[in-house]
């Protein structure tokens, strides 16, 4: 059986990464690697996540940076990318690898619950998952997996600073379709309830339609939030 690497790029997350990596434990016991790939916290990330994690990794800030970063890294034969607030099924190894090996794929993604205290985070977290499953595209709060060999031969994650895991997507489908799984990861809802849901939505939308049309990147990322 294949090896199976988690990648879970951070940024100050000390109050919840412990939480994050303890929910890892049972796979790591059964032999999947747990790699961190820090992006230059300004808090206690580091420190709290060393006695958790395999490996820590420090990267130049930017999830696409740092998801390459953990991957050269990372010693799996299967690379699967992480967010800290997003939290995997308890048997996600055994799914991963079992689903890969029989369906031929060399990458997938799972479907999606989005956490929160709105009745309307769940018929986001579907609408998302049927919207993937229709178009093999993924983001990364479904845990986007792949196998090393692939990752390598698309050229790894581009260097930009929003829709990194759009565009890995584009260029995987080129390789295989995905394994759609339909065990759910659950990931937090905060920035939707933070900035409203339905004024998240809108801009989602309007961010991957702009993406589409050859939009800048950096450009996007400004108005999503980042710095």
């Amino acid at each position: 059986m294949p090896k199976l690497s988690i990648i879970m790029p951070v940024l100050n997350e000390g109050e919840g990464i412990a939480a994050a990596l303890d929910a890892l434990a049972d796979m790591r016991a059964r032999g999947t690697e747990v790699v961190v790939v820090d992006g230059g916290s300004g808090d206690a990330t580091v420190e709290r996540a060393r006695l958790h994690a395999d490996q820590i990794v420090f990267a130049p800030r930017g999830r696409a940076r740092q998801m390459n970063a953990g991957a050269e890294k990372a010693s799996g034969d299967v690379l699967l990318f992480l967010h800290a607030d997003t939290r995997l099924p308890a048997d996600a190894d055994y799914v991963v690898l079992n689903g890969l090996e029989r369906s031929g794929c060399v990458w997938g993604r799972f479907d999606v619950n989005i956490e929160g205290r709105s009745p309307l985070l769940s018929i986001v977290g579907l609408l998302m998952s049927l919207r993937s499953r229709l178009s093999s595209i993924a983001t990364g709060d479904q845990a986007i997996f792949v196998r090393r060999a692939a990752f390598h031969a698309v050229g790894r994650f581009p260097a930009i600073a929003l829709m990194e895991d759009i565009a890995l997507c584009r260029q995987l489908k080129n390789v295989s379709k995905p394994l759609r799984l339909r065990e759910r990861v659950t990931t937090s809802g905060r920035r939707w309830e933070k900035n409203g849901i339905l004024k998240t939505i809108g801009l989602m939308w309007g961010l991957r339609l702009a993406y589409f049309f050859g939009a800048d990147p950096k450009k996007l990322a400004q108005r999503y939030g980042y710095e």
